[in-house]
């Protein structure tokens, strides 16, 4: 204890100084009793780096256990030996450590010795039983566990405010120190959950009481009191598009730390968003979008909020949003002092930032943001007045050239037109799942050399905790294809296609006649000066061959379907750890089903790579023939190309995937993309185009102009 405040003492005075502490020191004296020693470090170590500040020891990561990891009985001993709480500490741990060591040798003789009754969490007090479950995540007994700690106090409300608001105050700390990970605070918030739905009828019962014995009528007040919450967060998915799962973790992590979260779902329009914020008297609002289109439906939200007087906080979150397009597109439409606008790069920094927002450092925090952002649109500003965009016409004279007499278009499909594909099961799909992203969504990232799966177990930070979550997707995986609660369906398209006159598009024909033009398809060009003069400006039109040579060109659409019914059924059950480990293996069910689709259509439906031969992992390299870019990604960031798309091989009617007004698919674990066979095709970024190309753009899809340039807002290199 005195190692401990002398080094606070000392990071005070000379904040610089770097401090190292002998660990193993600490515990000599119970050597041969590992579970006594590395909880004596656990205490020791939190306490020593997070409150003190101490900077370097050395300590046996393989052994090492968290704070969270120590069982509550041997945590309360290890803190009374290090800070000396009482005068028989060390005489209470001696008995302990005898009794760990008995328990030791007993099993050393196979059961021969004495047998030592093991302790258990379940011994421990009511009180402390409900902490442990809901720092450790076990909602195995928590409605027995609720019911009897209910029973113990005068009110059902201070079953909340006390052990199981002591439990999330712990769960926030240990996750905002890094210390506990997303998939554990996931599960403690379904604890918590399961915990204050058993007590809600009970509480509903005695406000209701409350109020017939005040004369009140029961049935004519206002909303439940909120003035206990840390804050209050309004959470919605932009109108147009579906993707939510994102905005369910950071739900779920605040409200772990006590903050109030209205989510009021996917595909909210603007009005419907300031609405609810003002119903709910909200004191933050977070958008979340995945698709372009959403970053200007985000700006739209930006603008009518200042126009409504709106002063609280916007938060900015997605896959498609970023810190720069946040400072220089959002930030400028409803920015001030007292109301900023944050891009949160992902949920465990969410909490971070509400706090920030909400607490007393509000003014210095917001300042800070303030002036780096307008530190990033300088730099964005002055960045572009040094790029040089070419002309069109000298885009096009440029383009990257094929010779198809050298190296001819694939041969014909085996099959050509529509293709419903409705027998593939999650069984065949699963060997071509990707689990890299899986990780990713969790906030699971290992360090080198351990990055990727499967590799990630070795990790020794996240290993551990990144295989329990593999073993619950795995188990859940199990049950998904026994009761076939998801299924997978799809559509293809293979047709006759060529260049356009002018190469910007490609025409796809009704039959191999090409008299007749089913579809056009229009493409976006490279314009963004080459380093190098003999450098191609790349468009997809370039990989198909010009009229008078036979080419082709396929897509489709695929979708993991009955999600949707899931995620229902764990949100009436309070498990939100379910709920979103049900869309994300939705997600890998639909990207391993485009995987094993694009594999036999290359080697059956159009056969063209016949005699590939590639494991898994080969495929998730991309080490076969041929592309498949989706439509509103970046070799074509136009996502009315959908439209063409769903129209020719209708995805909606003979697949069930639909376009919401955004375009977004519907169901969001959906995906489309074009199929290009040319070995010589490849995935590139158009990147930023200019108004020629816009206007020409614009012309040959049909469209108005101003229409146009919204859709490809993000993609243009100018001001609309």
């Amino acid at each position: 204890v005195d190692f401990i405040k002398a080094t606070k003492a000392i990071k005070e005075t000379c904040p610089y100084v770097k401090i190292s502490g002998g660990i193993s020191n600490l515990s000599f004296g119970f050597r041969g009793v590992n579970v006594v020693r590395e909880s004596i470090h656990a205490i020791f170590l939190h306490h020593a780096i997070l409150d003190s500040g101490m900077d370097v020891g050395i300590v046996n990561c393989k052994e090492m256990l968290g704070l969270s990891d120590v069982e509550e009985s041997m945590r309360v001993l290890c803190e009374d030996l290090v800070f000396n709480k009482h005068a028989d500490a060390t005489e209470r741990m001696l008995e302990r450590t005898a009794k760990e060591k008995a328990a030791i040798e007993a099993r050393k003789a196979g059961g021969g010795a004495e047998e030592t009754k093991q302790t258990s969490w379940r011994d421990l007090p009511i009180r402390e039983r409900l902490t442990h479950a809901l720092v450790n995540g076990i909602s195995e007994f928590i409605d027995g566990d609720t019911e009897l700690a209910r029973k113990e106090v005068s009110r059902p409300l201070e079953v909340i405010e006390g052990p199981l608001m002591k439990g999330m105050n712990v769960v926030g700390d240990l996750f905002g120190s890094g210390k506990m990970f997303l998939p554990q605070v996931i599960k403690s918030a379904r604890v918590m959950k399961k915990a204050v739905a058993y007590l809600l009828p009970f509480m509903e019962a005695e406000k209701r009481q409350k109020m017939i014995d005040e004369g009140k009528d029961p049935d004519d007040q206002p909303e439940d009191d909120d003035s206990a919450y840390a804050g209050k967060v309004l959470m919605a998915t932009v109108k147009g598009d579906v993707h939510d799962i994102g905005k369910n973790i950071v739900s779920v992590v605040l409200g772990c730390n006590n903050y109030k979260v209205y989510d009021i779902g996917v595909m909210c329009p603007c009005d419907n968003i300031l609405e609810a914020a003002r119903k709910y008297k909200v004191d933050v609002i977070g958008l979340s979008g995945l698709i372009t289109p959403s970053l200007d439906e985000m700006v739209e939200v930006a603008k009518e909020m200042k126009k409504g007087g709106f002063n609280v906080p916007l938060l900015i979150g997605g896959a498609t949003t970023s810190r720069m397009h946040t400072a220089v597109k959002i930030a400028p439409q409803y920015f001030t002092n007292e109301h900023p606008v944050i891009h949160v790069l992902d949920a465990s920094r969410a909490v971070t930032v509400v706090q920030s927002l909400i607490g007393k450092d509000k003014e210095e925090y917001v300042e800070d943001l303030a002036e780096l952002y307008e530190e990033m649109r300088e730099e964005h500003y002055a960045s572009l007045e040094d790029r040089v965009y070419v002309p069109i016409d000298k885009a096009i004279s440029k383009r990257f050239q094929i010779d198809f007499n050298e190296c001819p278009p694939a041969p014909k499909p085996n099959k050509l037109g529509v293709t419903v594909c409705d027998k593939y099961t999650i069984e065949e799909v699963v060997p071509y799942i990707d689990w890299n992203p899986f990780f990713q969504t969790w906030e699971l990232r290992g360090t080198y050399p351990n990055r990727g799966y499967p590799k990630i177990f070795n990790d020794e930070k996240v290993g551990k905790e990144a295989k329990k979550l593999f073993d619950d997707a795995q188990a859940m995986l199990k049950q998904i294809c026994a009761d076939k609660s998801m299924w997978l369906s799809g559509v293809v398209g293979l047709y006759p296609a060529n260049r356009s006159d002018g190469g910007e598009d490609v025409h796809v024909y009704t039959d191999d006649t090409r008299s007749e033009v089913a579809a056009t398809f229009c493409m976006l060009r490279q314009q963004a000066e080459k380093p190098e003069p003999t450098d191609p400006y790349l468009s997809q039109a370039d990989f198909i061959a010009p009229k008078g040579t036979p080419d082709y060109m396929g897509m489709f659409a695929v979708a993991c379907l009955g999600c949707d019914a899931l995620v229902a059924k764990y949100e009436a059950a309070s498990d939100d750890y379910s709920k979103i480990m049900a869309q994300a293996l939705a997600d890998r069910f639909v990207e391993a089903f485009a995987e094993k689709l694009h594999r036999d259509i290359r080697l059956d439906l159009w056969g063209y790579a016949h005699d590939e031969v590639l494991e898994a992992e080969d495929l998730l390299k991309i080490k076969y023939k041929g592309i498949r870019p989706a439509p509103g990604y970046p070799s074509q960031p136009d996502h009315t190309e959908k439209t063409t798309m769903w129209n020719l091989i209708k995805a909606k009617e003979l697949a069930g995937i639909e376009l919401s007004e955004s375009l977004s698919m519907m169901p969001a674990a959906s995906v489309s993309a074009l199929v290009f066979a040319h070995p010589q095709s490849h995935y590139f970024s158009v990147g930023q185009v200019n108004k020629d190309q816009v206007t020409d753009y614009a012309g040959r899809k049909g469209m108005e102009l101003p229409v146009i340039e919204k859709w490809l807002g993000p993609t243009l290199c100018y001001d609309r």
